[in-house]
């Protein structure tokens, strides 16, 4: 039987990524087996040990993976945004907040990540991701350097809380109104103006 070229391996790891992220969303991690991803993606539960080399190793894909595309949301609304670097910061973290409170995200990313990766390991991820892009819009927007990793972890951990906030309230559109405004006001103290 031939190997399967680079780009299928690619494909077909990216392909059960997608699929482990909904399983893992809709079931929670403790309930999805590797022989659930394996049968959702038509191939064998050794294909996903070779791509991932375990359930957690797949998890950790996953987070990274739904980081990514959290970061990519909150860059796209940035860079859309009319105005200067204000503008910017508002953009983007008003767009993480929607982004992060999809319900795929909000289970993986705030609920399932911190104990099944540990928060040494999330916290690195989001490092990594939204909170690097939220330091350089902190940073482009004024804020002293002495202030930026301190006020990126607030401000972080303000955004993280509200989306929990919000998922606590069932898609209420008048809590989501709040959260926004609430951010806006964190969002006017952060780069008030010096």
């Amino acid at each position: 039987m031939p190997r399967a070229t680079a780009a299928a391996a690619a494909e077909t790891a990216r392909r059960l990524v997608e699929i482990a992220a909904d399983l893992f969303a809709d079931r929670g991690y403790a309930a999805v087996a590797l022989d659930d991803v394996a049968t959702a993606g038509g191939v064998t539960r050794g294909a996903v040990y070779h791509h991932y080399g375990s359930k957690a190793g797949l998890f950790r894909a996953v987070t990274a993976h739904l980081q990514r595309e959290v970061a990519a949301a909150l860059v796209e609304a940035a860079e859309a945004a009319d105005g200067g670097p204000a503008d910017r910061l508002r953009a983007g973290s008003h767009a993480f907040l929607d982004a992060i409170t999809a319900p795929r995200m909000v289970r993986i990313l705030l609920v399932e990540a911190p104990a099944v990766v540990g928060w040494q390991e999330w916290r690195a991820q989001d490092a990594e991701s939204s909170a690097v892009h939220l330091r350089e819009a902190l940073a482009e927007a004024g804020v002293p350097a002495a202030l930026l990793d301190a006020l990126t972890a607030q401000l972080s951990g303000a955004m993280n809380e509200a989306a929990l906030w919000l998922v606590d309230r069932g898609g209420d559109p008048r809590a989501r109104e709040a959260a926004h405004r609430s951010l806006d006001l964190l969002l006017d103290a952060a780069v008030a103006r010096r």
